[in-house]
């Protein structure tokens, strides 16, 4: 029976990155993964294929105002295949690099579907046969999938989630969005772009719940004015395939039945971990609507077993949240020092357009710890790199502790924002204050010195607007 230091299920952002630092500080690694492919969902249904159509749709809606910048052009028309033949390029691409790092760094891998065989042993299946190998330590990090509403089938044609929509042969001319979160903003923003009538039903008051209130307001704003509808408060009670697509019914803000219908719909309502048959029974971990329970550490209550990514609960399911939960991991098991996972420090990025980077708290959330607050908001339109690139929408906005100035939050929405946000991530970090970010130079002309007016606006002294 083959032995490990360490055996990983799972090879998405979370358990591939904490394979190569496992075995760069000399653990024996094996990492088990289901598909015949590295990467996770993140990697082939998630993250990288979703951003590869926004960076498109970006491109396509500057060739829309090109004569704003001096340039004269002829028809421009979408190739909807060449698109998805780019995407797919990219991902097996990277899927390719994942396998190439885990030979470099001497991570072995299984295909086959992993699960807990008892203490220090893991069980993969594959084809009807089962082999079972030791190991010392195990981590689980098996991801999620898309949760559906009750009594919604999806049926992959014309009720969809993340998965079938980044398949679809072509741009549908309609499309209804039930969820207003990451997911359903970022695909609004990239078929509206491409020209479909775009509906979103979200069931809580303000989009982007998650996000500061005024981030909230100032999406909607900017999406209403993009042509894409949006509806809040809205309960949807069923979703059926019709002659023209799918209908959804539901129930508007005033509690009136109201129906829509769509060539396509998107069920974007949030993920479900995926811990079933993995063995959890076996163990003393516990396990909570299907989330694993660990301390900041990612250790659960069964000896030597971690869980780390969207299984945990409680944090954030982001993936470079997992890729750190898993570095956090394995240092612990190889003795290494390392800081506990807080959730207030991983930042939050959302790739609608305008985008959104957050970190910290919200106000409300700050005020509602009873902290004596005070903030401070610096719009783009005072930045003179925002307008150059025709992008000077939104705001940046820090949440800082009145009397010391202890940076708390810093949500941004606007041009570059999920690359801005950097900044702020850092000064929470380090746990720096205004005085320390006044006192910081920032590069000019650059979207990000707006951080800089940003943070001397929480004391009245913004220079630019």
């Amino acid at each position: 029976m083959a032995k490990y230091d360490l055996v990983i299920i799972g090879s998405g952002p979370g358990g591939y990155v904490a394979a190569i630092r496992a075995a760069q500080w000399g653990l024996k690694t094996a990492v088990v993964e289901k598909d015949p492919f590295f990467g996770g969902t993140c990697l082939h249904v998630g993250c990288i294929p979703t951003k590869v159509f926004l960076h498109h749709a970006d491109l396509y809606d500057s060739f829309q105002h090109a004569g704003e910048f001096g340039f004269e052009v002829g028809e421009i028309k979408v190739n909807w295949p060449a698109m998805l033949t780019r995407k797919d390029k990219i991902v097996k691409k990277h899927s390719m690099g994942i396998a190439g790092l885990f030979k470099k760094n001497k991570v072995e891998s299984l295909t086959g579907w992993g699960r807990i065989a008892g203490p220090g042993r893991v069980a993969v299946e594959k084809d009807g046969q089962t082999t079972e190998i030791e190991t010392t330590y195990t981590m689980l990090a098996t991801g999620s999938e898309a949760r559906s509403l009750p009594g919604v089938e999806i049926d992959g044609q014309a009720v969809l989630t993340n998965r079938e929509i980044l398949q679809l042969p072509a741009i549908p001319q309609s499309l209804v969005i039930v969820g207003a979160g990451a997911v359903g903003v970022e695909f609004a923003s990239i078929f509206r772009t491409f020209g479909a009538e775009v509906t979103i039903l979200e069931a809580l008051p303000r989009a982007v719940p998650l996000e500061d209130e005024e981030i909230s307001a100032e999406l909607e704003k900017a999406f209403k004015k993009k042509g894409i509808r949006i509806e809040t408060q809205a309960q949807v009670e069923s979703v059926k395939k019709s002659a023209q697509g799918a209908t959804v019914a539901y129930k508007d803000r005033t509690g009136a039945p109201q129906s829509i219908t769509a060539e396509k719909v998107l069920i974007a309502v949030g993920r479900r971990p995926l811990t079933e048959k993995i063995g959890l029974e076996k163990t003393k971990a516990k396990v909570e609507r299907g989330f694993v329970h660990t301390n900041a550490f990612l250790e659960t209550d069964e000896p030597r077993l971690y869980a780390i990514g969207d299984i945990v609960a409680g944090l954030p399911q982001l993936a470079h949240a997992a890729s750190m939960e898993g570095l956090i991991a394995v240092g612990r098991m190889a003795g290494k020092e390392v800081q506990p996972f807080d959730r207030k420090r991983c930042p939050g990025a959302t790739y609608c357009e305008p985008q959104i980077g957050s970190v910290g708290l919200t106000e409300k959330q700050a005020r509602d710890a009873g902290i004596d607050v005070k903030t401070g908001k610096f719009p783009f339109l005072g930045n003179s790199k925002a307008t150059i690139l025709g992008h000077h929408e939104g705001f940046i906005k820090v949440v800082a502790e009145a009397k010391y100035g202890e940076i708390l939050g810093v949500h941004v929405i606007g041009p570059l924002a999920t690359e801005i946000i950097a900044e702020p991530v850092a000064a929470l970090g380090l746990e720096a204050t205004l005085d320390d970010m006044a006192a910081t130079i920032h590069a000019h002309p650059t979207v990000w010195e707006a951080m800089g007016d940003a943070f001397n606006a929480v004391r009245g002294l913004a220079i630019n607007f």
